[in-house]
């Protein structure tokens, strides 16, 4: 039956109950009763208003009677309580079965989605011991546009036209920052500036990215089945994209081995290609990526994976969020070549903490290096934007 449909069915059901048992209970009690059974039979059960609410960037269950969730940049306890933990359980499974995953006691950790695209973690007992625990990175219904961003203060306008211009003329970019400092959302709002005639192939743990293009193809890993076979990891992924004419390769997170071969896509032909990385800034974001290759086992010269990172990449992004809550994209930083074995970057813009207001909130400043001729000048030529970016850039200092 469709939602609408058994909803209806549902609440016959509990009129006829009420009237057998003879309860006296008020029309809006019994609308909550029956919005709580519909929420818990067909939706997420107490988790279901708590989705609704756009504000909410984070929810956070630890056990069927601690949740958590993140407003505005703070976490804060609600009083949303489970029955007990088997019914949390229930719901965690209820979820991870949309899309084709399982999570139980032979497989207790699990990443997952949600129908909207909200990033979901599940870790089960016997590895949690107080109930499951859960949770849920949600997604904006509305994608934020780099002028959302300019409006927050996360970066200046001059500063998001650079990054316009970064993502037109098809700059290999990596995003880097920590947990919750808006590395996919950035990834989000840069390719919105990608051609809609090239064909776009995103590789993903579990997609969650929203790209705007018509031409875009998704892919997501897959865990190993009951037998511990069939396994897909992002390597294969990555791999299997080569064959099938992508423009621009983009991966949701780049987190293992499989940064060699988007290093090997990038200086093959797919440039515009994009990823992201966790990192604290833009240099350990270099050598997180040479770990990364080195993790792979590919015995390769140091200096050789030094090369090929600085014949790959053109630009590193760093996202931060910073102590009052609020997200900033903190560097603007390009790889310029190899000295020696040394990799050596150039910022190109900077956000620089002056104090704080009087409300606790961070205050500081985007400002421009004064490079006014960064390595991807005549990338911009060829696109015919060399222009737009002099402009950018002297208006940023």
């Amino acid at each position: 039956m469709d939602q609408d449909a058994a909803r209806e069915e549902i609440r016959d059901i509990v009129a006829e109950i009420i009237a057998l048992k003879s309860i006296i209970m008020s029309i809006s009690e019994q609308e909550d009763l029956l919005e709580d059974i519909c929420n818990d039979v067909l939706g997420y059960g107490p988790l279901e208003p708590l989705l609704a609410r756009d504000d909410i960037a984070d929810i956070m269950v630890n056990g069927s009677k601690n949740v958590y969730i993140e407003v505005a940049g703070k976490v804060e306890q609600t009083g949303i309580r489970f029955r007990d933990n088997q019914q949390l359980l229930n719901i965690c499974q209820r979820i991870v079965s949309q899309v084709g995953r399982r999570v139980d006691e032979s497989s207790p950790i699990c990443d997952a989605r949600l129908p909207d695209g909200s990033r979901v973690n599940v870790i089960a007992p016997p590895l949690s011991i107080d109930g499951a625990a859960l949770t849920i990175r949600k997604f904006k219904k509305d994608k934020l546009t780099l002028d959302q961003l300019v409006r927050f203060g996360a970066i200046t306008p001059e500063g998001a036209e650079v990054l316009k211009i970064i993502g037109r003329v098809r700059c290999n970019v990596i995003i880097s920052g920590g947990t919750g400092s808006g590395k996919t959302t950035l990834l989000n709002t840069l390719t919105a500036f990608i051609d809609p005639t090239e064909r776009v192939v995103t590789c993903e743990d579990a997609a969650e990215l929203q790209l705007q293009q018509p031409h875009v193809v998704r892919l997501e890993t897959r865990p190993p089945n009951l037998e511990g076979q069939g396994q897909i990891t992002m390597r294969d992924l990555v791999k299997n994209c080569l064959r099938m004419r992508p423009e621009r390769i983009i991966v949701g997170e780049v987190r293992g081995p499989e940064a060699f071969d988007l290093l090997q896509a990038m200086n093959t032909g797919h440039d515009g290609s994009m990823g992201t990385l966790h990192a604290n800034s833009p240099r350990e974001a270099v050598s997180r990526l040479e770990s990364m290759i080195t993790m792979g086992g590919y015995g390769l010269p140091s200096r050789t994976i030094r090369e090929m990172i600085v014949g790959s990449i053109d630009v590193i992004i760093q996202a931060a969020r910073l102590r009052d809550g609020s997200r900033r994209i903190t560097h603007v930083t390009e790889v310029v070549g190899l000295e020696g074995d040394v990799i050596i970057t150039q910022d190109l813009m900077v956000y620089e903490i002056t104090g704080e207001d009087a409300e606790g909130r961070v205050v500081g400043r985007h400002r421009s290096t004064g490079i006014a001729r960064p390595r991807f000048w005549d990338r911009a030529r060829y696109y015919g934007l060399e222009r737009e970016l002099a402009e950018a850039l002297d208006a940023a200092e």
